[in-house]
C-alpha cells in the first residue's frame, strides 16, 4: 500500500469526508465514515495486513513487536469498508472489511516503523500496520492500548483540522487535496475489479 501525504485510509464508498477527520490521537483520526491513518512516511510503500472476525479478538501480547496500538469506532454506512492507499481513486485488491454490511465496526490499529524513515520516498516498506476488524456493538470510546511519545505528543497538542496531515492547501497540494477530499472521485468503489495493489 501506498502512504500519499503522510496518510492511507480506512474508507466505505463514496466522498470522503476529511474535513470531519479527528487527529487528536495522532495515529488514527476517526471520521463520520471511515477513518484516516497518519503514518511515518510522507510517500512511499508501507505494509497493511487486515484481519476480520465477528467478536473481539484478543489483545496484543505485552511482547509483542507492536510500537503503537489504538481501538477505534468506525462507521461503515454503505458496508464496504476497505484500507485504502489515497493515490488514487482505484481501491486495493484488498477484502472488505464490514463483513455484516453497513454499520459501525471496531478497528484495533497496530503499528511499528513510523518513526524509521520519513522522509523515504521509495523502496521496500519500513512501516507495519495491522488491522483488525469486528462489528462494534455498543462500544464507541476510543482506546489508546499501547501508547508511543508521538501520540502522547498529539493528545497533548493535538492539531487543529485545518494543519492535519494530508489537508494542505498550498497550490501545489492542490490536486491531493481534491482526491484527499473526494476520496479519489465521486464514488471511488463503483468499479470493484479495479486495484492497483
Amino acid at each position: 500500500m501506498e502512504a500519499i501525504d503522510g496518510l492511507f485510509g480506512i474508507l466505505d464508498e463514496g466522498d470522503l469526508p476529511a474535513d470531519t477527520a479527528d487527529f487528536s490521537n495522532g495515529l488514527v483520526a476517526v471520521m463520520t465514515a471511515g477513518a484516516l491513518i497518519a503514518t511515518g512516511v510522507a510517500f512511499g510503500p508501507v505494509r497493511v495486513q487486515t484481519l476480520t472476525s465477528l467478536e473481539p479478538p484478543p489483545a496484543a501480547d505485552s511482547q509483542d513487536e507492536w510500537e503503537e496500538i489504538i481501538e477505534v469506532t468506525v462507521q461503515a454506512p454503505t458496508g464496504r469498508l476497505r484500507a485504502h492507499s489515497l493515490e488514487d481513486s482505484r481501491y486495493p485488491r484488498l477484502p472488505a472489511l464490514s463483513t455484516q454490511g453497513s454499520g459501525p465496526y471496531r478497528v484495533r490499529v497496530h503499528a511499528r516503523g513510523r518513526a524509521g524513515a520519513p522522509s523515504q520516498a521509495d523502496g521496500d516498506p519500513v512501516e507495519d500496520y495491522l488491522l483488525q476488524v469486528w462489528p462494534a456493538g455498543t462500544d464507541r470510546d476510543t482506546i489508546i492500548l499501547r501508547g508511543s511519545e508521538r501520540i502522547e505528543r498529539a493528545l497533548r497538542e493535538p492539531w487543529p483540522t485545518e494543519h492535519a496531515p494530508g489537508l494542505r492547501t498550498t497550490d501545489e497540494e492542490d490536486e491531493l487535496c481534491v482526491r484527499l477530499l473526494r476520496g479519489g472521485g465521486s464514488n471511488p468503489l463503483s468499479e470493484p475489479g479495479r486495484g492497483n495493489g
